[in-house]
């Protein structure tokens, strides 16, 4: 083989790994931007999250709070049935009693 074809030959694979070098830098810049998008993506998700979970705790308070009136009215109404029961049988010191504990 003359020692023109072999230049040949070497420029050749030169270029060829060349080429190869520069579709694997294309690659990995794709899959740069790619992952860049995910963690993008992936911290819109926690932040999203994070505003729910702040959401839920609102509202498992304002329940809470809710029940609690709830359960306050439901007194209310039976200590005023028993007073009005103790009125109609004529026991006014009950009725006093009980007026005394409404809140």
């Amino acid at each position: 083989m003359s020692s023109t074809k072999i230049t040949i030959i070497l420029h050749q694979r030169k270029k060829k790994g060349r080429k190869s070098m520069e579709k694997r830098m294309r690659e990995m810049k794709v899959v740069s931007k790619e992952q860049k998008s995910i963690k993008e993506g992936q911290r819109q998700v926690g932040a999203k999250l994070q505003a729910i979970n702040y959401e839920c705790g609102q509202l498992r308070r304002e329940t809470n709070r809710i029940i609690q009136q709830t359960a306050t009215t439901q007194i209310r109404l039976a200590l005023m049935f028993n007073i009005l029961k103790a009125r109609e049988e004529g026991d006014f010191t009950k009725a006093h009693q009980l007026t005394a504990l409404l809140p």
